[in-house]
């Protein structure tokens, strides 16, 4: 193997790390900030990151005209629906069962892309899809598969994952005019844009009240600097060489080093009806996955936990 090879597979295992301790950083802040407020904060700090990258590297696009509105829908899509999604979803289930549920958006993007331009689905994306489905109901579901996780929480991840589908599908017709540094940057601009106003109407008046909380405030530095941009950056130079699939692989690991951390850090319960789903849940994505490994994909799948 070269070592431009591990170089690109730790860089992917690098991103799938950084996207992994995410939720747990969610869970940190929550000590003291809500969820808006956690994620204003995280895409300002990540603008600021992204941008300066860019701009030191000299990889920063100007978007036409024409793509504005494009723009303004991927934003939309994510992080604006998919971030409300995901940072309530988590505060009424675990970070385990959230990440179970956001790692079901490889699969579904197969059959977006099929009804909006007619690629082809095959067999295996929907055993895939079932699969992961099965597991995902052994983590939410107790031993008399009666909810044990909050519908409402699980309701709001899968909102975040149907935003992540409708970003894809945005996302494939810009992906072709603009490099990832250049997505990412602007996406997170137009996003703190959307977020605004409903952080004043919702957060601000309770965040200055706030006392300052330094392990609550450094979880969110974690997440913009470490999950929204240094994840991203690795991904990058992971999909260079290894290509989106390769790369994508790793990103099934997710579910995997949430478990972990989160029975490790945050004392969350750990039982073998919720390891045998995280295991289904990672077979079905990689199953999914094995027959479009042999197809080269043009297409740049953008992760954002």
């Amino acid at each position: 193997m070269k070592n431009k090879d591990f170089v690109a597979f730790g860089a992917a295992l690098g991103a799938a790390f950084f996207w992994s301790f995410s939720f747990i950083w969610f869970k940190i802040a929550y000590l003291a900030y809500n969820p808006v407020t956690v994620v204003i904060f995280r895409l300002a700090i990540s603008a600021v990151l992204i941008t300066s990258i860019g701009l030191f590297l000299k990889r920063l696009q100007k978007p036409s005209r024409k793509d504005l509105w494009l723009f303004i829908l991927m934003a939309f899509f994510q992080p604006f629906v998919y971030f409300l999604g995901e940072s309530y979803g988590l505060k009424y289930v675990s970070s385990t069962v959230a990440a179970v549920i956001v790692a079901t958006i490889p699969l579904f993007t197969p059959i977006a892309a099929w009804y909006f331009y007619r690629e082809k689905v095959k067999w295996i994306n929907v055993a895939g899809l079932t699969i992961s489905f099965l597991g995902v109901g052994l983590v939410v579901l107790n031993s008399s598969f009666k909810f044990q996780a909050s519908p409402l929480g699980v309701g709001l991840e899968f909102i975040a994952v149907f935003s992540a589908i409708g970003y894809a599908i945005v996302l494939k017709n810009l992906a072709s005019r603009y490099n990832t540094l250049t997505i990412i940057a602007y996406q997170n601009i137009i996003g703190i844009f959307m977020f605004l106003p409903v952080w004043l109407a919702v957060d601000f008046k309770e965040f200055i009240v706030t006392p300052f909380h330094p392990q609550a405030f450094r979880a969110i530095i974690l997440l913009a600097v470490f999950s929204s941009t240094l994840a991203f950056v690795f991904f990058t130079q992971s999909v260079r060489q290894l290509g989106v699939n390769r790369s994508n692989t790793f990103i099934n690991l997710i579910p995997v080093f949430v478990a972990v951390f989160s029975f490790i850090i945050l004392n969350e319960t750990l039982g073998l009806q919720k390891i045998v789903g995280i295991v289904v849940v990672v077979a079905g994505l990689f199953l999914a996955q094995a027959k479009r490994r042999r197809k080269k994909s043009k297409a740049i799948e953008v992760y954002n936990a």
